[in-house]
C-alpha cells in the first residue's frame, strides 16, 4: 500500500483505528475523531483561520472553521487529528492552522500533518479500486474523485500528483 512516511510512524493499533473507518468513500473522520477521544465544534474562527486544536485538562477540542467549505472542513478535520496522532505533546495551549495550514508550528511539521491527512481521508488502497471511463480526461477523473471523497479539487491534484490514475 503507498501511504506515507507518517502513516508508517503510527502505532499499530493506531492504524486499525483508522484502517477501520477507511472502508469507503467519502471517509468519516468526524467518526475517526470521536473514536480517538478528540471533541470537534464547528465555530466561527478568526479570517484566515481553518481549524484548532487544543488539549485542556486531558480533553482535545478541535474547531473547524464553519464558514469554509465542506471538503475543506473535512481536510482540515483530517489535519488536526494528524497533529493529535503526530504532534501531541506539541499541541499545548493549542495550533491554529491558517487556509494553507500554516502554523507556529514548523513547517516540517505542518507538512507531516498534511501527508497523515491524506492518508487519512483519501487512502490509496479505495483510490486504486475506483473504475474510470478510458475516454475520461485527467481533469474529469479529478473532478468525479472529489466529489466521491468530498475534497476539493486541488487536495485531490496534490494526493494524485499530475501523473494521473
Amino acid at each position: 500500500m503507498k501511504t506515507s512516511k507518517e502513516w508508517d510512524r503510527l502505532p499499530a493499533q493506531k492504524r486499525e483505528v483508522l484502517l477501520k473507518h477507511q472502508v469507503s468513500f467519502p471517509i468519516k473522520v468526524g467518526a475517526i475523531a470521536e473514536e480517538f477521544g478528540i471533541v470537534v465544534k464547528k465555530a466561527t474562527l478568526k479570517p484566515g483561520i481553518s481549524g484548532t486544536i487544543k488539549e485542556t485538562n486531558g480533553e482535545v477540542l478541535v474547531r473547524i472553521n464553519r464558514h469554509e467549505s465542506d471538503g475543506r472542513q473535512r481536510f482540515t478535520l483530517a489535519h488536526e487529528i494528524a497533529h493529535f496522532l503526530l504532534h501531541r505533546e506539541k499541541i499545548g495551549d493549542g495550533i491554529e492552522d491558517t487556509m494553507l495550514f500554516r502554523s507556529e508550528l514548523s513547517n516540517s511539521l505542518e507538512a507531516e500533518a498534511n501527508r497523515l491527512a491524506a492518508d487519512i481521508v483519501m487512502p490509496f488502497s479505495l483510490i486504486d479500486k475506483i473504475s474510470f471511463s478510458e475516454e475520461d480526461s485527467f481533469e474529469e477523473k479529478v473532478e468525479q474523485l472529489a466529489e466521491l471523497v468530498r475534497l476539493s479539487i486541488p487536495a485531490i491534484e496534490v494526493r494524485l500528483g499530475k501523473k494521473g490514475f
